[in-house]
């Protein structure tokens, strides 16, 4: 008998009703039906609201096409505005939609009653334009079983402090993408925090100013839409001090430039994902000043999973080999979800893989930078991408070293959210395997166990939780500080519910417990949803390896804030 496990559907985007079909090409005759309002909408929701949804099949969230001949008008725009209101009123619809896929989305009471209406009008002209019948929802609100180990409630608090505000970058909702710290490499005290919007901001003594704005340099950058758009990530090279060299991940608007990595015409490429590598000129100067250069430009189907993270080992000496290696993670943009599952978990791709270069070396395809020869597939056959260090992922959305071993957190799609310890080319499975089951690329929402004859042929993660814990993971540090409550604990998260959790990587990586960490603030116990204010509190998770401190970031109010103290109550 073959067992099938129904589970909750999550990801870093959290809302019903409002749709993507950004990864869809239009017939010619959409655009032309398309006017007034429902230009504005599609405009709306692309901006707002892209890379949950779809009109015609589930994704991430239910499909969206007739729910417009399903609902009033008023009663949409009732929910959208306050989603939490239908739950707690029994909405038996709302209710079963929220067991089934495990998110509640924030309240887009920011939005005016025309705006709604203007995405509804866009939502009408699509179900109509192809005949799309609404989805028929069981109201069968039973409980559903777990496939991971439930987060264990620990007597450990951390307290924190207000550390510094950064500006807003928008008039809406987030009002800041807030996304990555670095210190600077000095160790001078300053600290750099990316925007996603496009600037990297300095900090030094509690004071916010701009070191770069990358909007005036990049003629096709683009910041919107979806979660996973703009200025992804930055580090410093590990001889900044000497040569000035700054590393940028963003996206651009696909506008004919040539890709190191691409794909069948007949695929849409909703972005490019472009690493470049930025000169100061003075490294002095509290503001950049220099000069830009292109390493790596990739196709992407979607504006979702792209290239959010790059980093070096921290850990690796000078002559070393892995020292000054730059290792660039990207997700495999959206391509699973929008049924072009073959173009990740391959070794002729780029697509949900983390590489490996030498970006001052120049034995690349394209000449702009280097191979190492201890790449795992250095010696592969023609057509294997010879970056690739590990493979199979669906967005390793953040990484961290701890004594030289590389973590990566993988934010999942309907059941599990992951840690993984990252080995040279290893396979981590996406997208036949997600957390230690099978999975259908043909059927996202559920898994399966792993057949008997293929369990050792993916790496297995070394932490997971399902999404009865949480909907996005969002990835950390192990502390080394000063604080002994928290010493050679991995801190991390969820983006989406704003939990911290921990695990004990001092008991060695065969421990895979995960606990939680709750939070104190002046002497009463809060969490990230009060302080933030926001029902999706977009939580960020940063650390200092040169003062041991440790940050803890949110994007709808663009605080950072200091873990001060720590400290264990007894629980009965």
């Amino acid at each position: 008998m073959t067992l099938t496990l129904r589970f909750l559907c999550g990801s870093a985007v959290i809302s019903f009703f409002l749709l993507n079909c950004a990864g869809r090409k239009q017939p010619a005759t959409a655009s032309a039906q398309l006017a007034g309002a429902d230009l504005k909408g599609k405009e709306l929701f692309t901006t707002h609201c892209v890379s949950c949804h779809a009109m015609e099949q589930e994704e991430i969230g239910p499909r969206l096409g007739g729910i417009t001949t399903l609902l009033s008008e008023q009663e949409l725009i009732a929910f959208v505005k306050n989603p939490n209101h239908a739950i707690e009123a029994g909405n038996a619809r709302a209710v079963s939609l929220s067991k089934r896929y495990k998110m509640i989305m924030p309240p887009f009471d920011f939005l005016k009653d025309d705006e709604i209406r203007s995405i509804l009008a866009y939502i009408a002209s699509e179900t109509k334009l192809h005949n799309i019948a609404p989805l028929e929802v069981k109201t069968d609100t039973a409980a559903v079983a777990r496939l991971a180990q439930p987060v264990i409630k620990s007597g450990l608090r951390i307290e924190l402090e207000d550390f510094v505000t950064i500006p807003a970058s928008s008039d809406k909702m987030p009002r800041t993408r807030i996304a990555n710290m670095r210190p600077h490499p000095s160790n001078d005290g300053s600290l750099y925090i990316s925007d996603q919007r496009g600037i990297i901001y300095k900090i030094r003594d509690r004071q916010v100013s701009t070191f770069l704005d990358l909007r005036p340099d990049l003629a096709d950058f683009v910041n919107e839409p979806g979660l996973g758009t703009g200025l992804g990530s930055f580090v410093f090279h590990p001889e900044y001090l000497n040569n000035g060299l700054i590393y940028i991940t963003h996206t651009e608007a696909p506008k004919g430039k040539p890709a190191d990595y691409s794909y069948n015409d007949s695929i849409e490429v909703a972005v490019q994902w472009v690493v470049s590598e930025w000169k100061m000129d003075d490294v002095t100067s509290p503001a950049f000043k220099g000069s830009r250069r292109e390493l790596l430009r990739i196709n992407v189907p979607s504006t979702v999973h792209g290239t959010q993270d790059i980093g070096f080992n921290p850990d690796a000496a000078k002559g070393e080999k892995d020292y000054g290696m730059l290792y660039i993670g990207t997700g495999d943009g959206g391509s699973t979800i929008g049924k072009h599952p073959e173009l990740c978990h391959s070794m002729q791709s780029l697509l949900g893989t983390i590489i490996r270069i030498d970006p001052l070396g120049n034995n690349s395809k394209n000449g702009r930078y280097g191979i190492p020869a201890d790449n795992p597939f250095v010696n592969a056959d023609a057509g294997v991408y010879k970056e690739i260090y590990a493979y199979g992922f669906r967005n390793p959305h953040r990484l961290a070293w701890h004594k030289g071993t590389l973590l990566s957190t993988e934010v999942g799609e309907s059941n599990f959210e992951e840690v993984n310890v990252i080995v040279k080319g290893g396979d981590y499975g996406w997208n036949v395997r997600e957390g230690n089951y099978a999975i259908s690329s043909k059927d996202l929402k559920n898994v399966y166990p792993v057949p008997e004859t293929d369990a050792g042929s993916f790496e297995k993660p070394y932490l997971q939780y399902d999404h009865i814990d949480g909907n996005a993971i969002s990835g950390g540090y192990v502390y080394e500080g000063p604080i002994a409550a928290l010493k050679d604990k991995y801190i991390f998260g969820d983006i989406v519910k704003g939990r911290i959790f921990y695990a004990n990587v001092d008991r060695g990586l065969t421990d895979h417990s995960i606990y939680e960490l709750l939070i104190t603030q002046d002497g009463r116990e809060t969490d990230l949803v009060k302080m933030s204010g926001s029902k999706r509190v977009d939580v960020r998770i940063e650390y200092n390896r040169f003062t041991k401190e440790m940050y803890l970031m949110t994007k709808s109010d663009g605080k950072v804030r200091r873990v001060r103290n720590a400290f264990t109550i007894n629980q009965h």
